[in-house]
């Protein structure tokens, strides 16, 4: 979570935001399976737009064409400059992964120098969300056509989460090449994408060992 707005510049958190109104591109939750002592368990999920790639939620929804989905890459991208802050893309996404900036970003003294000048800070009064650090893929695909290559080295693009998470928790690839990690992972018996029903198609893979966790992520709230 840290390094997601470090990298991103998501600006910390204004002393009166809450649950609803800050911004966080990529959240972790506690889930528990809600048995007594003895039979309790719990696991923590890391929950972030999901890349919708079928009947995408946001962008059928969004008045201003300011979310893409590029077909090249699978990214959902948001376009902060076209948003009007209707915020029909935070109804309309079953994930909650959607975010509004109440307030215009601001850094404490002198910690404006540490912002990474390849992404640029969102202004009060639109949307954003995971964009696959979208900065870093134009940083990959920049040292590719120096080099004169056409596709991007794997190594050379990968997201801040996976990129600093210490456990390997997270795993970053091309789901379309099916001798890649994460392509092995999505199919495994394990591998699980949540709210699968709804027919978003999510390009999200989640993989666990216990059964109750991917019952959880299968159930379609019903409040």
């Amino acid at each position: 979570m840290v390094s997601c707005a470090v990298e991103n510049n998501v600006a910390p958190a204004e002393r009166k935001a809450s649950e609803r109104t800050g911004v966080t591109w990529l959240r972790v939750y506690p889930v528990s399976n809600g048995e007594p002592f003895a039979t309790h368990d719990m696991v923590y999920i890391p929950m972030t737009c999901q890349q919708c790639g079928e009947h995408t939620p946001c962008v059928s929804v969004c008045p201003q064409n300011a979310v893409e989905l590029d077909p090249a890459t699978g990214i959902v991208a948001q376009i902060p400059q076209r948003c009007l802050g209707c915020r029909y893309c935070m109804t309309a996404c079953p994930y909650h992964a959607r975010y509004f900036n109440w307030w215009d970003p601001q850094w404490p003294k002198g910690t404006e120098v540490l912002l990474n000048p390849d992404v640029a800070p969102r202004m009060r009064g639109v949307a954003e969300k995971c964009n696959f650090c979208h900065g870093r893929l134009h940083t990959a695909r920049t040292k590719a056509a120096a080099e004169g290559k056409r596709d991007i080295a794997p190594g050379d693009y990968i997201p801040a989460c996976a990129e600093s998470c210490p456990a390997r928790a997270i795993v970053f690839g091309d789901l379309a090449d099916e001798s890649s990690e994460v392509s092995r992972l999505s199919r495994s018996n394990e591998a699980f994408q949540f709210l699968p029903k709804l027919g978003t198609a999510p390009k999200l893979f989640y993989t666990s060992s216990k059964e109750w966790v991917r019952n959880m992520a299968g159930k379609v709230p019903t409040t």
